[in-house]
């Protein structure tokens, strides 16, 4: 069989599941860390519940994936996981779902490995999202679990501190409202209102325009120019204005 057919023959294995995300249908990605749980208590010495170093190294992973290739308008860090909106007119790859997902973890893991010093691996997946109400609602979705993420970690490690096992911890918080979490917490002297912003709704990041001041090395002349940066938004709004905010980077994607 000559290499031309052979080609063909072959490569209709990998391509015939192939699926494409359709035009006009909003792309998000999730990644997760797989077994961070291991790697970050077990294996590395961080600070509990959470730790300013991880949660650069995740902004810094979420930065690279925003500049390596894709179109994207927004994306937010928690814990261990990554959502990447897309931009709707992106194209990367025909919208083939398998590169996305292998593209994209591939990143993640690459980045965060050499920032962290350790092998880290991501997973990913992609939701397409029909229209922009339900785009608001996958964030608000992520940004409420940030929130219950949170309060458990602050209580399991308040107990944890206060000597109990790793297994009675967990059993002390089995079934336990949010009222009565809040209240432990208080017990132990912590208001959860007063913990950073960031630990209960996530990082943000997206596209900015500033303008910068320079200057021509040869004549002198001061001049003004444009350029794009990712900022980082560590007090993200909570609830119906988190909603608001994330209509609004939608309307300006329009407009871009």
């Amino acid at each position: 069989m000559k290499f031309n057919e052979l080609d063909r023959k072959m490569r209709l294995y990998e391509t015939a599941h192939d699926h494409c995300v359709l035009p006009d249908i909003f792309i998000v990605a999730r990644l997760d860390g797989r077994s961070f749980t291991r790697l970050t208590k077990e294996e590395s010495q961080l600070e509990v519940p959470f730790d300013l170093k991880f949660r650069d190294y995740m902004v810094d992973t979420v930065k690279h994936l925003m500049n390596c290739g894709f179109n994207i308008v927004y994306g937010y860090t928690e814990s261990d996981e990554i959502s990447l909106l897309f931009h709707p007119l992106d194209d990367a790859f025909g919208r083939k779902v398998r590169k996305l997902n292998s593209v994209l973890a591939g990143e993640a893991s690459g980045k965060f490995t050499l920032l962290f010093g350790k092998l880290a691996c991501f997973d990913c997946r992609i939701s397409q999202l029909p229209n922009r109400d339900v785009v608001v609602d996958y964030f608000r979705w992520r940004s409420e679990d940030a929130h219950r993420n949170s309060l458990n970690a602050h209580c399991y490690w308040a107990l944890r501190k206060a000597g109990l096992s790793a297994r009675d911890a967990t059993e002390r918080l089995r079934g336990v409202s949010v009222s009565e979490k809040n209240e432990l917490l208080f017990q132990y002297g912590t208001n959860f209102n007063d913990t950073p912003k960031w630990h209960r709704r996530g990082i943000g990041l997206k596209w900015e325009t500033v303008d910068k001041q320079g200057a021509n090395p040869v004549t002198g002349e001061k001049s003004v120019f444009s350029r794009r940066h990712i900022a980082a938004d560590f007090e993200l709004p909570m609830g119906d204005e988190y909603s608001s905010y994330i209509r609004d980077l939608l309307e300006s994607s329009r407009k871009d």
